[in-house]
């Protein structure tokens, strides 16, 4: 959609957020349903999986880039706490700053919602400020849902982000809701403003009331 469009600040939000929602709670599903996969397999022995969940396990280790130098035991434990979901209130306020609601360039034109880079070239847009010697281009996508699915991928996997993965994991075993407000507090490298980045995210939750999407 051509968020520009609006010229009503609180119908942009209310398009944009009514717009990505529903795409990142499908990516979120199937998160949970490789989730439930993957615990289902927890007493299955290396010598009992059959071939498609070997495949399955292998799609996995390779995709959040799981240590294949570790056990398979420890490997399976390392990825019941990567595949896991990211509140919805986090997604949708992160897409929100880092698009612009959808404005930005590198949103209308590389579906680039999260601001993601990437390294190799013809990978993505050049930023029109890049700096001498840097080679990061901004990643472009095919669609939004390719998008989301690559924030989550991140999200679950870079080693910046293993705190906020441990604070989700200890959360879930708990059972205390995981919410945007908590897991933002792990988002210190995210961006180059780290705290100032972090107490926006909140703030930006708690003006747009988005904590009732994460069941708070």
């Amino acid at each position: 959609p051509d968020f520009t469009q609006y010229a009503d600040v609180n119908a942009k939000k209310q398009a944009f957020f009514a717009y990505l929602q529903p795409v990142v709670a499908v990516n979120n599903q199937r998160i949970l349903d490789d989730r439930a996969r993957l615990a289902a397999l927890a007493n299955t022995s290396d010598e009992a999986l059959s071939r498609a969940d070997r495949r399955f396990l292998a799609g996995l280790v390779d995709r959040y880039e799981i240590d294949t130098s570790a056990s398979s035991e420890d490997q399976r434990a390392e990825l019941m706490v990567r595949l896991d979901t990211v509140p919805m209130s986090l997604a949708l306020t992160q897409a929100a700053m880092e698009s612009a609601w959808g404005t930005s360039r590198f949103a209308r034109e590389g579906n680039n919602l999260f601001g993601q880079w990437c390294y190799q070239p013809g990978c993505g847009i050049v930023p029109k400020r890049r700096g001498e010697g840097q080679v990061h281009e901004v990643a472009s996508f095919d669609d939004v849902d390719a998008a989301v699915a690559s924030y989550l991928r991140n999200i679950n996997s870079h080693r910046a982000y293993a705190d906020l993965r441990a604070a989700r994991a200890d959360l879930r075993a708990t059972n205390q809701p995981v919410t945007g407000n908590a897991m933002a507090n792990h988002l210190l490298r995210y961006s180059e403003r780290g705290l100032d980045y972090v107490e926006e995210i909140q703030s930006m939750i708690r003006v747009n009331k988005l904590a009732v999407l994460d069941g708070v």
